[in-house]
């Protein structure tokens, strides 16, 4: 199973957001490839516990139905709800969300599990290091190839 604490995923996340410009389009959704990078950074610092979003409803109740889909070998399907402390609606600087979101990945994936937060994820609960590691790598490869990268 893929995940960001293997060097060689790190490192093909990194190669795709490189290949990301300022006008990439989007095959689906309504962010712009700015805020897309701002909304992975935010998942990232949720999977840390800098960002801490507070559980949904709607997770309380099935968010045990669900947690399997964040860690599986399946890839996320398109136009997936998003949760609304990371819902990025201004206009942000491409570059300046490109390189926070690289230092970011570079950080969790050498800090491996002991940097993963046991703070609940808001739709699915608390998560183990290797979910947060899976699953982190699933949202990144979910937006990555909405913006066809």
């Amino acid at each position: 199973m893929k995940n960001l604490f293997q060097k060689e995923i790190l490192e093909e996340v990194l190669t795709r957001i490189e290949h990301l410009t300022p006008d990439t389009p989007a095959r689906w959704g309504v962010m712009n490839v700015a805020q897309m990078l701002a909304h992975c950074a935010e998942s990232v610092d949720m999977a840390t516990g800098t960002n801490k979003p507070t559980r949904m409803l709607l997770g309380r109740i099935f968010g045990k139905l669900f947690r399997p889909v964040y860690s599986n070998a399946i890839p996320f399907m398109k136009n997936l709800p998003t949760a609304k402390s990371l819902r990025i609606r201004d206009e942000r600087d491409f570059n300046n969300e490109k390189e926070k979101l690289i230092t970011k990945l570079k950080q969790f994936s050498k800090g491996g599990e002991a940097v993963c937060t046991s703070f609940p994820h808001p739709l699915l609960g608390r998560l183990t290091p290797n979910e947060w590691s899976v699953g982190t790598y699933k949202h990144l490869d979910h937006h990555l190839r909405q913006f066809g990268v």
